[in-house]
This record gives structure tokens, C-alpha cells and sequence, in this order.
């Protein structure tokens, strides 16, 4: 975590107990959206960075080129998610360089259905898709592999996306995989996925519905100071 994407989320945090958390929605989000974005790559947040940082690059993005390249090279079919279209313009660019050949879908996109054609029909083996534009209304059955490279707060959200690859006549085992930075706030996002979701099936049990939002303990623990990570 770059020190100066801290500072500004700690000061974010401590405007809080000014205004009180019903009424910080905003700045919650702002503050959690960039510290998803520094996660995924330091490009994705409009703040002058430095010779260093950009020569050192995203290690997320590093790390899911050399897993593309190795499952690619075992003939892997591959969708791919992000719910930041500018992450996957980054990866475009990283594909197009290394001349991988891929399909894109994203809310922008008009034509729909010669990208699923292309991956469908083998004629590209991976499958760039925006979270919210391929959650729904795909077949994508080609696919034994699906990545998520960023984390989403629901995971209904990235499951429906997950299933494109289980439609009728899907008839082989599908790989899915999470990419999280350790020790950072998507490690955050997941366990309070995985807290949110036992509560939400305590509820749903007991026979009420209904949707969630951040309490205060949740921001708390998200904002917390991260730990140091050694490699």
C-alpha cells in the first residue's frame, strides 16, 4: 500500500464520527474504491505517481500474465472478470504485446454476440468480461477455467457471473479461481463476504429477506492498518 493512498483513506476515516456513518456513504466508498484499485494496479487511480512505482508495475497483473501463459499453453479456455473496465483495458495491453488473441464484452459493448461467437467457436481461448455486463444472458460453455481478478462485496454478484460457464451442455470440470492481494482490503472483502453470507442464510432460514449494508465494526476492520507483508 503506498503511503500516500493510506494517509488520504485515514483522513476519510476520521471525517466518520463528524458525520456519522448513515451519512458518509460517499466518502466510504471513494476511500474503499481506491484502495480496491491500488490492489489491482497504481494506474487505476488518478494520482501522480512516481518513475518508481510505474517501472515496477502491477504484481497482480504480472502474476495473472504468467498464469494466463500456462494455462493458455495447456489449451485452457479462459473468461476472465474484473468489475473495472480500465483494469481490463490494462490487460488488453498486456495481451496485444504478448500477441494472446481474446474476445471483450463490457456495458460499452453494442455488438454482443460475435464475442461470444469467437470464444464459443474457438476462434479466441480467453474471454475479457466487465462483472456487471456478464452476469447475466451468456453461454459461455467453451470455458474450463474462470478468473475473478478483483473481489466484489457480494458474491451472488460474482457467482451468477461464474456461472456463465455452467449453462446446458456444459460437459467438463470448470476451474475458478480469486485473485487477492494478501495482506491488503480484499483480504478484508472476502472474509466479510463470508460473514455477510452466513448472515444472510441465518436470515433467509428464519424466514426474512432482505439486503445488507456496512456497520460500523465493518469499517473498522476494512480500514484497519494493514500488516506488513513479506514475501
Amino acid at each position: 500500500m503506498k503511503p500516500c493512498v493510506w494517509r488520504w483513506t485515514r483522513r476519510c476515516v476520521t471525517k466518520l464520527p463528524e458525520a456519522g456513518v448513515a451519512l458518509s456513504q460517499i466518502i466510504i466508498l471513494d476511500a474503499l474504491l481506491k484502495l480496491r484499485q491500488v490492489c489491482c494496479d497504481l494506474r487505476l487511480i488518478k494520482m501522480p505517481l512516481t518513475a518508481k512505482a510505474l517501472r515496477a508495475g502491477s504484481g497482480k497483473l504480472i502474476g495473472l500474465m504468467e498464469m494466463l501463459e500456462e494455462l493458455l499453453s495447456e489449451g485452457g479456455k479462459i473468461l476472465l472478470f474484473s468489475q473495472f473496465t480500465s483494469m481490463l483495458a490494462l490487460i488488453e495491453e498486456e495481451l496485444q504485446r504478448r500477441g494472446i488473441g481474446y474476445s471483450l464484452l463490457t456495458g460499452e459493448t453494442t455488438d454482443r454476440r460475435t464475442p461470444v461467437k469467437d470464444f464459443q467457436g474457438g476462434k479466441v481461448p480467453l474471454f475479457l468480461i466487465s462483472l456487471k455486463a456478464g452476469g447475466t444472458g451468456l453461454n459461455l460453455t467453451a470455458a474450463d477455467t474462470v478468473i475473478h481478478f478483483d473481489p466484489w462485496w457480494n458474491p451472488a454478484v460474482e457467482n451468477q457471473a461464474t456461472d456463465r460457464a455452467y449453462r446446458i451442455g456444459q460437459d467438463k470440470p470448470v476451474f475458478v479461481y480469486k485473485m487477492i492481494a494478501r495482506g491488503t482490503v480484499e483480504e478484508k472483502i472476502q472474509a466479510l463476504q463470508q460473514e455477510k453470507a452466513a448472515l444472510a442464510g441465518a436470515v433467509l432460514e428464519g424466514g426474512t429477506s432482505g439486503g445488507w449494508k456496512l456497520e460500523q465494526s465493518d469499517i473498522e476492520a476494512l480500514f484497519a492498518p494493514l500488516p506488513d507483508v513479506k514475501s
